[in-house]
């Protein structure tokens, strides 16, 4: 029986998924290797010049990298459905959810999962018995061929303004004291700001 010893990783697990901003950095670093064939990259630099660029795109040069990363999330989810870890593997840690600020501004939705919001019901009246990962699958197919995605995307934008308008506000309360998040929520207030490295937040199903 084979045992997978601590600090080894299962070559049958599913690859973990990847965020918007790692897609982004992913395409420069082949666009780069495209012009510059055999030259050396200075990592600390070219990331610095990554997230430069990716704070100065506007949400619609950003919306290929999210719909890459929702669907990356949907294969993962559907992956991992199917995943039984080996006997002995040590068991992946959960992240722990940050405390939320009920008073928070909720995260605006990408094309990508408004998308499934109004297509879901759609798939589970389909196919009522599908699990979740065949959920997901079925809907990144239907993502792939749908005619309205820019409809999806502008709504996507438009709430992504929305999103920053209410933090901008959120974060005056904070400052005149209007409002007193919890130590963990205050963090992640802070945290929110590096829109680069920040995944989508879940909607909830």
């Amino acid at each position: 029986m084979l045992i997978f010893k601590m600090g080894k990783k299962d070559p049958n697990k599913p690859r973990g998924r990847m965020s918007a901003y790692a897609f982004f950095v992913q395409t420069c670093r082949e666009e780069h290797k495209r012009k510059h064939p055999g030259e050396s990259v200075v990592f600390a630099e070219f990331s610095k010049k990554c997230a430069e660029k990716w704070k100065s795109m506007t949400e619609q040069e950003k919306a290929r990298f999210d719909e890459m990363a929702a669907k990356d999330k949907a294969r993962h989810t559907a992956e991992m459905q199917d995943y039984v870890a080996p006997e002995g593997e040590p068991q992946t840690k959960k992240r722990k959810k940050k405390e939320k600020d009920p008073n928070a501004p909720k995260r605006g939705l990408s094309g990508f999962f408004l998308f499934c919001s109004d297509e879901r019901p759609k798939v589970r009246a389909s196919f009522p018995d599908y699990p979740v990962g065949d959920v997901a699958k079925e809907l990144g197919k239907r993502w792939e061929v749908c005619v309205d995605k820019g409809k999806y995307e502008a709504a996507a934008a438009k709430d992504k303004e929305r999103y920053n308008s209410e933090m901008v506000e959120y974060k005056k309360k904070l400052e005149s004291g209007e409002t007193s998040p919890s130590k963990k929520a205050k963090i992640e207030v802070d945290e929110v700001e590096d829109e680069g490295e920040e995944e989508e937040e879940e909607e909830s199903d």
